[in-house]
């Protein structure tokens, strides 16, 4: 490569030539962007048509170039992480440039050891020209984020939060901006006390409303030990159960970066399932490695309710977003506002987390695009809540969609994840994982999940899936019968669904509202929209129903909400004033479902800034309401008929 002969004749000492291979090429609209951002060193302000683009793609790291500087340094400290068992810590980065400038910067590196010469080609792929990077930065910030006087005293402190991601670290210094980075130091090697150690739990409904399932990840292989998990009833009995293994390799992923410059090996990803268990008991549990040589690697004891038994009247109180992603607490990443909401809606779950028995994340989980680390950064974000609660999700066009791989839309939203690290990272109870479609029972609802990034269209697979899901609920046991999907085949009000002469995806209503209809589905909600936004009781663009925030008696149609304000950047609404929409916010939040009883259902959005509730609506009714409308017994009307 020339690079690599470049570094040669350098003879440029470690580490810094451990991170020459950061000098690659970048997707043209990351480039592109890059380019409009370059010189914005505080990260004040984002240029039109930025926000949400994915920061790492920001960096245009194939116009990188080696400007070591003997008089540049850059130390981190503490260099040993993690000495009391804890998985996150904060590190403090002293940096000196001779040359200080506005656009300077500094990249986090994991691991910190590359080799340019074990860089993978991507065969068949014109966007990507020699030579190709083996990995892009973890996070980044701007020199002079925390410290406006370093552009003239070159002088700089800034502060990382780290997380144990199984590997060592490495900063280094750049300046000339994000579009054309020059590398002039690099610092010393930081790392976890026990890089391997299994974090970040993530629980799930199992496929019977008795099982729990764990999901977690660690740096053990199934050569080097024996995962498992020990748990039983808070102050009781434990026992073990066994945990199978997976992992991924480049050759999984559908495309670059995901297959490239993106590519940062996931870990091994263990889940157990927890069976026969006691309705409502609390459980509590630990991630545990038996290592060959006798010894064992425990992870923190956590904790979790049992689900409610199927039917069961009690009360039971349901979280619902979308397309949330992930933010540093450090500040890193954020210079182009990519998910401006994210860490205030995690922070208001984590707060009512008492009051909270499942979550449904219904799509673009964290909107890593094929940069691999962040799936660390964000299951590390919501341990506190998907280690005590079920933490359902959804595929998303940022999960799945990539060309000539299956998916319902040819877009390149995932980045070339094409859905394996969402189907590997969480479980949810389906027998196909890349058929992301699946039903939970939870208590006395009945939850049916829809994959729009595959076909739902009558006649399909998903389809009959779809039908059958709705169909079988019993509605005595399950009086709540509730839709989840990510792209909004129902009602909106987005100013691009306007746009395109529509109110949701193509074909969705079409396809979907008879069965919505004939099996009285009493809300469906749905991501994708970067909003929310709550309709009457509709059918076929009518509303059914002229009341507003309490709906008593037999419901002749569905309410449709979009929850897709979880935390990236907000999506603008049309101007057009539809019939149908009840309520609009422009702004961050999530659903809160709080069933009372069989007869009684609350409704409550949330803002994610400050927890308050904005819109709510309750539903009251018995058994015999449903049962006078159960199954086409009668007759769709609205109210201009």
């Amino acid at each position: 490569m020339q690079i690599f002969l470049r570094e040669k004749r350098l003879k440029m000492k470690d580490p810094a030539r451990q991170l020459l291979p950061l000098l690659v090429n970048v997707l043209t609209a990351a480039v592109a962007a890059a380019a409009a951002f370059a010189g914005g060193g505080t990260g004040v302000g984002v240029p039109a048509g930025l926000a949400g683009v994915q920061p790492l793609a920001m960096i245009a790291i194939h116009m990188a170039s080696l400007e070591l500087d003997r008089s540049a340094c850059i130390k981190v400290s503490p260099i040993l992480l993690g000495l009391q068992k804890d998985d996150t810590e904060w590190v403090k980065v002293e940096l000196h440039s001779p040359k200080p400038s506005s656009d300077d910067w500094v990249g986090v590196f994991s691991p910190a050891n590359f080799n340019a010469s074990t860089c993978p080609t991507e065969v068949g792929n014109s966007r990507e020209q020699e030579p190709l990077i083996c990995s892009s930065p973890i996070k980044y910030q701007f020199a002079n984020y925390s410290n406006a006087e370093y552009i003239k005293t070159g002088n700089t402190t800034l502060r990382f939060q780290m997380i144990n991601q199984r590997s060592d670290f490495s900063f280094a210094l750049f300046r000339g901006g994000l579009a054309s980075p020059k590398l002039i130091a690099v610092s010393n090697t930081v790392s976890f006390a026990n890089p391997k150690a299994p974090l970040y739990p993530r629980l799930a409904q199992g496929k019977l409303w008795n099982e729990m399932t764990i999901t977690w990840t660690s740096g053990y292989n199934i050569d080097e030990a024996l995962p498992f998990v020990e748990w039983g009833p808070n102050d009781g009995h434990q026992t073990r159960s066994p945990a199978g293994t997976l992992t991924l390799s480049r050759n999984d992923m559908c495309g670059s970066p995901a297959r490239t410059f993106g590519w940062r090996h996931p870990g091994y990803i263990h889940t157990s399932f927890l069976k026969e268990l006691w309705p409502n008991t609390m459980y509590s549990y630990k991630l545990g490695h038996q290592l060959f040589n006798g010894s064992y690697v425990w992870s923190k004891a956590y904790s979790f309710r049992a689900s409610p038994y199927p039917g069961q009247d009690s009360l039971q109180r349901v979280i619902i977003f979308g397309d949330m992603g992930k933010a540093e607490r450090d500040g890193s990443n954020e210079f182009n506002n990519y998910q401006p909401g994210s860490l205030n809606t995690t922070d208001q779950l984590i707060k009512d987390l008492d009051n909270i028995d499942v979550v449904f994340h219904i799509g673009d989980i964290t909107y890593a695009n094929g940069y691999l680390s962040q799936w660390d950064q964000f299951t590390a974000q919501i341990e506190p809540i998907a280690s005590a609660v079920p933490y359902m999700i959804a595929s998303g066009n940022h999960e799945r969609d990539w060309p000539n791989t299956g998916s319902f839309y040819n877009t390149m939203d995932s980045g070339g994840e094409c859905g394996v690290l969402a189907e590997t990272m969480f479980y949810v109870p389906t027998d196909n994982r890349a058929k992301f479609w699946y039903s939970t029972d939870f208590g006395m609802f009945r939850f049916c999940i829809a994959d729009t990034e595959h076909d739902w269209r009558k006649g399909t697979e998903q389809y009959k899936f779809i039908e059958n899901c709705l169909s079988t609920a019993d509605r005595q046991k399950q009086p709540w019968l509730i839709f989840l999907a990510h792209r909004v085949l129902g009602y909106s009000s987005d100013y691009w669904y306007a746009k395109e002469g529509t109110f949701a995806e193509p074909m969705g209503r079409e396809s979907l509202e008879l069965l919505w209809q004939k099996y009285r589905v009493d809300i469906a909600l749905f991501g994708h929209v970067h909003n929310y936004e709550r309709t009457c009781p509709v059918y076929q663009s009518q509303c059914v129903n002229s009341e507003e925030s309490n709906y008593v008696g037999t419901m002749n149609g569905t309410i449709h909400v979009v929850v897709g304000g979880g935390g990236s950047h907000l999506s603008e609404f049309s101007n057009v004033q539809t019939a149908w929409s009840l309520y609009k916010d422009y702004d961050h939040g999530f659903v809160k479902l709080t069933a009372f009883n069989h007869s009684s259902l609350l409704f409550e959005y949330k803002k994610s800034s400050n927890g308050g509730v904005y819109d709510s609506f309750t539903i009251s009714r018995e058994y015999k309401d449903v049962l006078a409308c159960v199954h086409d017994s009668c007759s769709p009307t609205t109210l201009a008929s």
